[in-house]
């Protein structure tokens, strides 16, 4: 799959299309850059308190995308999220979780999870960015689950391409600690990039009417 782990040779070729995003001769160059704008009022956001890491704190952009904004926060309601690991590390692009199979005690699954609950498409016109979060896919429509991702750097060969549901207002030194987090980069026990130690999200809380910061 593209940033879900099911399939490496998608999570591959996603690693590739980083490597070579320097806008080579041919490549057809990045569409403006679109930030986050700021909200007419207070936007929700959503509380992840990560185990020995600390608190990271992703606005919800509830008004850019609705749809996808409600589905992660119903999730973390429903208690989804707790107890999951950070199962996707890869420093300078992202940290990826969101994967229930990450509860049990077999790595090789991490990353196979998470999907049952598809949401519609929903792609709001903003610019993948460092701080901003989305719902992974499986690289065809009306794919997004429960997966989600949070770039640690710029991405922009991304815009368009996943469902954008919140930015890091505060916590993003957290983020690239987890980032930086050793990692099987090999795939010798589990999905290629899986942190060695579990990074576990104890908790996703959800606090209502919190103003956004930019990261």
């Amino acid at each position: 799959m593209v940033v879900p782990r099911r399939l490496r040779a998608g999570g591959a070729a996603l690693t590739l299309a980083l490597l070579s995003c320097g806008d080579p001769a041919g490549e057809a160059p990045l569409a403006p850059l679109v930030e986050v704008p700021q909200p007419a009022t207070p936007r929700d956001v959503a509380v992840l308190d990560v185990d020995r890491f600390g608190e990271v704190r992703i606005e919800l952009l509830a008004d850019l995308a609705p749809t996808t904004a409600a589905h992660f926060a119903a999730l973390a309601r429903r208690d989804y999220y707790d107890g999951t690991s950070i199962h996707r590390v890869v420093p300078d692009f992202l940290v990826q979780g969101g994967d229930p199979l990450t509860r049990d005690r077999d790595p090789r699954n991490d990353g196979a999870g998470g999907g049952e609950e598809h949401v519609a498409d929903e792609r709001p016109a903003v610019s993948l960015v460092r701080g901003i979060a989305a719902l992974a896919n499986s690289g065809v429509s009306n794919s997004a689950g429960a997966q989600f991702f949070i770039l640690v750097s710029d991405a922009r060969h991304l815009d368009g391409k996943y469902a954008v549901f919140g930015r890091v207002s505060t916590g993003m030194d957290v983020v690239d600690r987890i980032a930086a987090a050793p990692r099987d980069e090999y795939g010798r026990f589990g999905p290629v990039d899986r942190p060695l130690t579990n990074v576990v999200v104890k908790d996703v809380r959800i606090e209502r009417g919190q103003p956004g910061a930019v990261p």
